[in-house]
């Protein structure tokens, strides 16, 4: 069998993510853009993003090829194609472009790779041919085509419509929040430009008064997770610089705007949403978005759970209902996310394995009703898995951790078992089939 060989090139487009996105998701819309195309169709009527669709087109120097999307993700902003026919032997191609925001500007990074079994003779050239003839050419059509300057080149940073524009101002000498044309001076947490927490730094913003349908909050404890990092160092493209990060905190109304009907001064209320704000005093939020809190429980505890809470509902009532008699191994089980799944799943019935780091934490997971707790640097929990369901495996995995777990976790399934991956601390998962 013809050895596989494997072409990844990538280039910096001059544009944003979701513009360059709406253009490339187009399975039929390269001829408005690639050199080398004359002409293309989806055959059977299909429209330009349906997986399985099929696009014929003629090069050029005339030669006709057909191609199918196999696979397209406007979440991960990634789509995936294989040859059906062509002159040429690019035997088995499947190929991949995939796109990511650029931290320092608005701009993207865009990754075009393609595997392939070309005759062992043709190797070289057909590799050059991808290289040069599909990617680079590519590469500079799309960099023409965006070279333009645009209108907002001289603005100021560009911010997603949920994301507040803030002023910061100079903070007073006693460091107090005041009012002053009934704006509020508030002490925030601003991040001024993408990178690691050093570029996070405590300074006083106005808040100005809520508008149609907002609040202006009193925030009294707020939420710190693991996806401010994620915000705070561009990975998630949701806070433009400069900006406030924090999604999560337990608040009380100060004042409302116009047409607020179901909130009034003096409600607690709790959130855990865009738009990024939560690192302030004070802030403005749609009323829609927050939740009253029972006057039975305080802000910390309402704070604490409330995004975690949620959470664990869905995952554990409907990504996997979990039944009495279910065995659920749940990775990180002494973190927040891991302490409430070990409760829920345990008061459901089901029968419960939790890894930790050390036997302090293990001891702290069993105390809130695992049946065992593995620290895994030292046991292996897909043998205890396999133990404690006599060789069938688990029926359902809740990995939070990402890279480091995910695959010995598939190992620790039964059959048809389900694994549900949320969260990616150790990093991403990458591609698996």
């Amino acid at each position: 069998m013809n050895a596989i060989v494997r072409v990844t090139r990538s280039t910096v487009i001059d544009a944003p993510v979701d513009t360059l996105w709406r253009l490339l998701r187009d399975f039929n819309g390269h001829g408005s853009w690639h050199p080398a195309i004359a002409d293309s169709h989806i055959e059977a009527g299909e429209t330009g993003d349906t997986v399985g669709s099929v696009r014929a087109f003629h090069l050029d120097d005339g030669s006709m090829l057909r191609e199918q999307l196999i696979a397209l993700s406007d979440r991960q902003r990634e789509l995936t194609y294989c040859l059906l026919e062509a002159p040429i032997p690019l035997i088995d191609y499947v190929a991949s472009m995939r796109l990511k925001p650029v931290t320092d500007g608005d701009r993207t990074l865009l990754v075009w790779e393609s595997r392939f079994r070309p005759p062992a003779e043709r190797a070289a050239d057909l590799s050059r041919l991808v290289t040069e003839g599909i990617y680079e050419a590519g590469f500079a059509a799309l960099k023409a085509r965006f070279s333009a300057p645009r209108e907002s080149a001289a603005a100021a940073p560009v911010r997603p419509p949920s994301q507040p524009r803030i002023e910061v101002i100079q903070p007073r000498p006693d460091s107090a929040p005041a009012a002053s044309r009934d704006a509020i001076d508030s002490p925030a947490i601003v991040v001024e430009r993408y990178g690691g927490p050093e570029v996070m730094s405590p300074q006083m913003v106005r808040v100005p008064p809520p508008g149609p349908g907002e609040v202006r909050l009193r925030q009294s404890t707020i939420g710190v997770n693991y996806i401010d990092v994620y915000c705070r160092t561009g990975f998630f493209n949701v806070l433009k610089p400069p900006g406030i990060p924090g999604m999560e905190a337990a608040a009380t109304v100060l004042d409302t705007g116009p047409g607020v009907a179901r909130l009034k001064p003096g409600d607690r209320v709790v959130y855990a949403c865009e738009p990024v704000g939560a690192y302030a005093g004070y802030r403005n939020m749609d009323a829609t978005l927050l939740v009253e809190i029972p006057s039975d429980i305080n802000d910390e505890t309402a704070a604490a759970v409330f995004l975690k809470g949620l959470s664990v509902e869905f995952l554990i009532h409907r990504v996997y209902p979990v039944k009495p008699g279910d065995t659920v191994l749940v990775h990180a089980a002494a973190g927040g996310m891991g302490l409430l799944l070990c409760q829920w799943a345990s008061a459901l019935g089901a029968h419960v394995i939790g890894t930790t780091s050390s036997e302090e934490k293990a001891e702290h997971v069993l105390r809130v009703g695992a049946e065992r707790a593995i620290v895994y640097s030292r046991q292996d929990f897909v043998a205890e898995a396999m133990r404690m369901t006599d060789g069938r495996g688990v029926d359902v995995v809740y990995d939070g951790v990402g890279s480091d777990t995910f695959g010995r976790s598939l190992e620790a399934l039964a059959i048809r078992g389900h694994l549900v991956s949320f969260g990616q601390a150790s990093g991403p998962v990458g591609n698996w089939d």
